[in-house]
């Protein structure tokens, strides 16, 4: 806890007292699905935490607690002075189960009684709301004392002038039509079904008072600057005053600064301890004014930016290239649905996140508590913030005003946070509208943050690129090699992806009714072992495709949705943590550049300026650097591709055996890197050994035998060098540039060879089968004994054509023999018959990267990624091993994947 908000709550406890209310308690409606805080929850006890860490005042009245509560038709009518015949226990939403009234009201009163604390004498008094959803009246004492607008954003009324003496009263009206497309709601619907879920209506975040100096400070905007050494500082309050700030860390003052509210300061702070997920450091920040107003907050010092790294547009965090690993974070509850029951619970769902290996959360179409964001500033959590989406209907009158008036809101009062390091105005073209013009209006409120103008904008939007974003965000939920690039001046992010499902018994929204994006696992290890290959290739993507960020879907159930890693309830991990947790920091690994994956194929490519479209490649024995790309020749994309191995003389470390000569590795003599046979000798697995080390935006590949010399390009040949050195390939211009690769998705995808072109048939390897062949029937594939004797429509059935893969060339597709133009793809995991309807998926069904198996070739699906195809039960599918279907099972899988390629039945 914060030191200044835990000295705040020692106060609060002598308040609690003043703040009894005198309607009776209210009674919360039984939780089918309570989480591990539900019991926690009372009328004395409801978030009593201070609610807004970065401007702490150290006197405060919470008003959280049981109010009286009804339905009305509209707001023209409040209830001054009468007790309301239901009690609700604010803050929750009128619809949680924690509220006690479980139902929606288009509109409805508030009311209870509070008496001023007598040291609160010559003073304001403020009344504020974290969040209302979404027109709000308040009256105090009869007086109408103003009214708001907004489901997200916090807000205040000097009430000073209606207080009397003794027991005052407030009544707080509400109108929360929800539906129509009239504000934002992001994913709320009076209806909710599918990807859409329960509204939260009326007051969802914590009330209080607080008294204040007639000249007061009203928010502080912080803004780091790392290279300057200085905080960039906005007092906001009441003009005309000088403003006094202190910089402390750790109690002592480290830097201070004077000057008029409203004017920018500069407080010194030198030698800053950065902020970042590593090391999530926060400085406290102390401000007065002259009349004796004292606020105190935080802030972190870090840099945000993007620039080309290793010859890719990068996202920076205090100038390196941080990979963003995260997850889509909804911000629901079965008990509280907007509002977490307790502060623990709130921290909970960021400390879980951070504990599975994640650096990031894109908070999804919804806005968080100030606490929220607080707890993600101390834990090292980046935060992409959505702005809550329209409703994603035509638009109404003042639909696009309100959207507007409120983003601003959004983000002027979350500039300061810490985490937060790109907006999302736009999700997948939900309600979306003039998207480069919000862009500008994003940048000219906050032009510190990248912009992410639509998340998802490959799915559905008409107009993907509007010129003025940051990023390129695409949604491929079974990750696609579809999915676009960076340019000059975008960094390209995977928005969403996964959406792996495991529904568990007794922890259900709607028992038997989940759903998820991607396929359902009936347990956790088929469930890890899915979430560990589809990660796998986002690590590949990395470097491969120059991927900056991902978002995973979803840390925890949502209603009916089960793709989470816990459920709903945020009782039960789905997946097994220390899995998930290993496979996260692999990726963030590599895009630091010290993992490569062991056992898969890669191509190295340059990364220095100028000469990125160039690979490593042996020629002749020799190795240099090429142009290579999509029309290369197959020979010189193979030479190109190497089997990253277990390193030959220690294994923490890394051997690159060549493609194309099996048993050949790349090896220095002489300071060349040439490509030679291993002699076995303990020599040539010392100069076949490197080991990787983070480089400038990729890998440094550094010697074993002769560490402080690298891998380096040089002149179009490839030497190992030695910064500072005797060679001229030693030279320290451009070394650490030159010395760094990027480990992508190799050129040639197939490690094994097919003949292309030709006719050839596929025998099952498992023994007792092995006079079985894959044959279409019917339209689908199985297997079935071929032999001489067979029916010539059978051998023809048992015949394809090999072809260069539809969607990679380097890969391979297989037509029929007796159906040209139809080719075997698999479709819900069925491998059958069909004819190219020359459609993206399509082609990515019908393509297969041929690997070696244990005598003879896997054919690996290009787009189902971790999946072979199968012979299963005579049937043949593509499955994963271990994953969560019967054609998974793991017994004999590796014979049933692997097929012996032979000479055709029907040439």
């Amino acid at each position: 806890m914060h030191r200044r908000t835990a000295r705040v709550l020692s106060v609060v406890a002598g308040l609690l007292a003043a703040a009894t209310t005198l309607v009776p308690v209210a009674q919360a409606a039984p939780v089918p699905l309570p989480t591990p805080w539900t019991s926690q929850v009372s009328p004395s006890n409801a978030l009593p935490e201070y609610p807004r860490p970065q401007l702490v005042r150290s006197e405060w009245l919470n008003l959280n607690g049981t109010w009286g509560f009804t339905g009305a038709p509209n707001l023209n009518s409040p209830p001054i002075g009468r007790p309301l015949g239901e009690n609700v226990l604010v803050p929750y939403p009128i619809e949680s189960m924690l509220s006690g009234i479980k139902r929606h009201e288009d509109n409805m009163f508030y009311r209870r009684t509070f008496t001023v604390p007598s040291t609160w004498d010559g003073r304001r008094v403020k009344l504020n709301f974290g969040a209302v959803t979404w027109e709000t009246r308040v009256w105090v004492n009869g007086t109408s004392i103003g009214s708001h607008t907004g489901g997200f954003d916090a807000f205040s009324f000097d009430i000073t002038p209606a207080l009397k003496a003794g027991e005052n009263e407030i009544v707080v009206g509400v109108a929360s039509p929800v539906d129509g497309s009239r504000y934002p709601i992001g994913k709320q619907r009076k209806t909710p079904g599918g990807i859409f879920y329960t509204a939260a209506s009326g007051i969802w975040q914590t009330v209080w008072l607080e008294p204040v100096r007639a000249e007061h400070i009203t928010r502080l905007d912080t803004t780091p600057d790392v290279p300057g050494g200085a905080l960039d500082l906005v007092v906001q309050g009441t003009p005309g005053q000088q403003a006094t700030a202190e910089v402390l860390s750790g109690g002592q003052v480290v830097g201070t600064a004077t000057g008029a509210v409203g004017s920018h300061l500069r407080v010194p702070v030198p030698n800053a301890r950065l902020w970042s997920p590593d090391d999530p450091f926060l400085y406290d920040l102390r401000v007065r004014l002259p009349g004796g107003d004292v606020v105190t907050g935080y802030f972190g010092m870090r840099s945000l930016g993007k620039a080309m790294v290793g010859g890719v547009m990068r996202p920076l965090l205090n100038g390196k290239f941080v990979f963003q690993l995260g997850t889509l974070d909804q911000g629901y509850w079965p008990d509280g649905i907007y509002t977490a029951p307790t502060d623990e619970a709130l921290r909970f769902d960021l400390a879980r996140q951070k504990a599975l290996g994640f650096n990031m959360v894109r908070k999804h179409i919804k806005v968080e508590p100030a606490r929220w964001f607080y707890h993600a500033d101390r834990l090292g959590l980046m935060v992409w913030q959505d702005m809550p989406a329209l409703d994603a209907v035509d638009e109404v009158p003042n639909g696009h005003t309100n959207f507007e008036s409120e983003l601003r809101r959004m983000i002027e009062q979350h500039k300061g946070i810490t985490s937060i390091v790109q907006w999302v105005p736009f999700n997948e073209g939900w309600g979306e509208y003039d998207a480069g013009r919000i862009v500008d209006l994003v940048r000219s409120i906050d032009d510190t943050r990248l912009i992410n103008h639509n998340s998802g904008s490959n799915c559905c939007v008409s107009d993907p690129d509007p010129g003025n974003g940051d990023v390129i965000d695409d949604h491929a939920y079974q990750i696609s090699t579809g999915t676009r690039q960076p340019d000059a001046r975008r960094v390209a992010v995977l928005g969403e992806y996964g959406g792996l499902g495991r529904r568990v018994v007794g922890h259900e929204w709607e028992p038997g009714k989940g759903f998820a994006y991607g396929a359902l696992y009936p347990d956790e290890t088929s469930l890890t072992n899915r979430y560990v290959e589809i990660t796998k290739q986002v690590g590949r993507m990395v470097q491969g495709r120059g991927l900056s960020a991902s978002v995973y879907t979803e840390p925890y159930d949502v209603e009916n949705e089960v793709n989470g890693f816990y459920t709903y309830d945020r009782r039960v991990l789905k997946m097994t943590e220390a899995r998930v947790r290993e496979i996260n920091q692999k990726v963030l690994a590599i895009a630091k550049g010290t993992e490569v994956g062991k056992g898969e194929p890669v191509s190295l490519r340059v990364t220095t300026a100028g000469y990125t479209d160039r690979y490593l490649r042996h020629q002749n024995d020799f190795v240099r650097t090429d142009v290579l790309g999509e029309g290369s020749a197959d020979v010189a994309k193979k030479d190109a591709t190497f089997w990253v191995r277990q390193g030959l003389a220690d294994a923490a470390c890394l051997s690159f055996e060549s493609r194309n000569y099996p048993g050949q590795f790349l090896r220095h003599a002489s300071s060349r890197i040439r490509k030679d046979a291993n002699d076995g000798s303990a020599l040539f697995a010392a100069d076949a050994t490197f080991c990787a080390r983070e480089g400038a935006g990729g890998t440094a590949l550094e010697s074993f035998n002769q560490r402080g010399a690298y891998i380096r390009h040089y002149a179009e040949t490839v030497y190992l060098a030695r910064s500072g050195g005797a060679n001229p390939w030693d030279t320290p211009s451009g070394f650490a540039a030159d010395t760094t690769w990027a480990v992508s998705v190799p050129l040639w995808r197939s490690g094994a060879d097919l003949p292309l072109d030709q006719a050839r048939s596929f025998k099952v390897t498992t023994p007792g089968f092995t006079d079985r062949f894959l044959r279409h029937r019917d339209g689908l594939a199985r297997t079935d004994v071929v032999n001489a004797s067979s029916a010539a429509v059978l051998k023809a059935d048992a015949t394809f054509f090999v072809r260069r893969g539809l969607a990679d060339p380097s890969c391979y597709s297989l037509e029929a023999r007796n159906y040209p133009g139809q080719f075997l793809r698999h479709a819900d995991f069925r491998v059958r018959l069909g004819g190219n309807d020359n459609t993206d998926l399509f082609r990515k069904d019908a393509t297969f990267c041929a690997q070696p198996g244990p005598g003879g070739v896997r054919l690996a699906s290009v787009n189902e990624l971790g999946t072979n195809m199968r012979h299963y039960a005579e049937e043949v599918f593509v499955a994963a091993s271990g994953g969560g279907h019967p054609f998974d099972n793991p017994v004999s899988y590796d014979q049933d994947v692997t097929w012996a390629v032979s000479g055709a039945w029907a040439p």
